[in-house]
């Protein structure tokens, strides 16, 4: 019988996507998926490095899958992503039954290091320290019907000082946009109705082949691709953001009205101290040209608390950002060290108690702000992708779940209509807003099925081959 596999991922969206990839490859080498990790044969921890607490997951993980392992001599554990080009040898050193160690450069060589490890009985290590083969060209096993991730870029040019990916990622390699719309057309010709774009700096896509306009017309490009409704992007950098891209947005029908545009701070003293080359009144001037270009836009962003060095008035001047922007959503994390980054060595690290008071007064804050702008919603129409994990099913409403076209989760009535399916569209009425949600209790004023509802509700997904032209995928 063939071998089964479970991938249990960690972190961001490129880690999502590198996961499909995984799962992809395996299946092409033969194994396939199982739901659960402890009867796997196979289980890969395909890990993220940003956030402190990251080692204590997988070890805590590792730890748990032991007994599994022991009982069953056959079973692997395989650790990839950025945690395993951070920790390298480590890992087998702390976790012994770890029976391969992959990172971030050479995915592709999993199914291998799996089949010498059974062959040899011993653990294997391949970490490479620069990209081997750009993984869009590999084959993917894809987690939804409807939505799905496309890699334009891969590493980052940027020096943060508070983050590790470059030293885990490395430097910034482009695809071609001809292998980027490629694999586009293909996820849309299998009814995909929802793309986006991945980097980690997507609005330097093109310093590789010199067309510092080349994302913007990325964007147009995709708007030109039939069958695909909605284009998403992340993450831009404020430095590098270009009017071009602005009009793009404005002016190419489905491309999402959504930006998320990490700030990290609204202290020009601490953004220099992060090494962030924009200041706050360059970030303002983005969102103030998005807005009148686009005034239904959705804004939403990153916020660090606590950066060695921050100073009440510092984060004051986050809180009058905050305000400022109107931001429809955030993430906000407390700065914590990352081993190798500069910021982990800087004086003037904030005591813990003081961060999470800052932190708590910044999400209050956030509350009040996303509450206000979800409010101006009520009583307007959204179109909503249904789909799945996107919050609750409440059974006693009837309610299901979606995305609207600016990004916003929107939790709709659907009893009444029993056909709805992930995948499908359907037009709706906000009647309630909440901080992180908007709420529609009446019935849909329409619902379109479409062939990604058909594909979710016959349990297909597409399998990519990989999308390779015949060209170098990083020139």
């Amino acid at each position: 019988m063939a071998r089964t596999f479970n991938v249990v991922t960690y972190g961001c969206q490129m880690n999502a996507h590198d996961s499909e990839r995984i799962a992809g490859l395996l299946e092409a080498a033969g194994y396939r998926a199982a739901p659960d990790p402890d009867a796997a044969d196979v289980v890969v921890f395909n890990t993220c490095a940003v956030r402190e607490n990251a080692d204590n997951r997988l070890y805590g993980n590792l730890g748990h899958l032991r007994p599994a392992k022991l009982a069953r001599p056959g079973m692997q554990i395989a650790v990839g992503g950025c945690l395993a080009q951070k920790d390298r040898g480590e890992i087998i050193e702390r976790a012994p039954w770890v029976d391969v160690v992959f990172g971030t450069h050479n995915i592709g060589s999993l199914p291998a290091l799996l089949e010498r490890a059974r062959h040899n009985e011993q653990a294997q290590a391949e970490i490479l320290e620069s990209l081997e083969v750009f993984p869009s060209t590999l084959p993917a096993r894809r987690e939804s019907a409807y939505s799905g991730w496309v890699s334009i870029s891969v590493g980052c040019n940027n020096t943060c000082t508070f983050c590790i990916v470059p030293s885990l990622r490395g430097r910034e390699k482009d695809r071609r946009p001809g292998d980027v719309l490629a694999e586009v057309r293909a996820l849309a010709a299998e009814g995909v109705l929802e793309v986006t774009l991945l980097g980690q700096n997507v609005n330097s896509y093109g310093v590789e082949f010199g067309d510092r306009y080349a994302f913007g017309k990325l964007l147009r490009a995709c708007g030109g691709i039939e069958g695909l409704e909605r284009v998403r992007f992340t993450s831009p950098h404020p430095k590098d953001f270009t009017d071009d891209v602005i009009d793009a947005m404005a002016q190419t029908p489905n491309v999402c009205h959504q930006l998320h545009m990490p700030l990290q701070s609204g202290s020009d003293a601490v953004l220099r101290a992060m090494r962030r080359s924009y200041r706050r009144e360059r970030y303002l001037g983005i969102l103030e040209k998005v807005r009148a270009a686009m005034p239904d836009a959705a804004v939403t962003t990153d916020i660090i608390v606590g950066f060695p060095g921050e100073t009440e008035a510092d984060f004051e001047q986050t809180l009058d950002l905050v305000r400022a922007a109107r931001f429809a959503g955030a993430f906000t994390f407390q700065y914590s060290k990352r081993p190798g980054t500069p910021a982990s060595t800087m004086d003037g690290q904030v005591p813990k108690e003081v961060v999470q008071q800052r932190y708590d007064r910044l999400v209050a804050l956030l509350e009040e702000v996303t509450l206000e702008q979800n409010q101006r919603l009520v009583g307007q129409r959204v179109e909503v992708l249904v789909a799945v994990g996107e919050g609750r099913k409440d059974a006693s409403t009837g309610r299901l779940s979606g995305r609207a076209r600016d990004g916003r989760l929107v939790h709709f009535t659907g009893a009444d209509r029993p056909g709805i399916r992930p995948g499908d569209i359907v037009e709706t009425v906000v009647t309630y807003a909440a901080p992180h949600h908007l709420t529609a209790d009446g019935s849909p004023l329409s619902h379109r099925r479409t062939r990604a509802g058909d594909a979710h509700e016959a349990g297909h997904t597409p399998r990519t081959p990989g999308v390779f032209l015949g060209m170098p995928a990083v020139k």
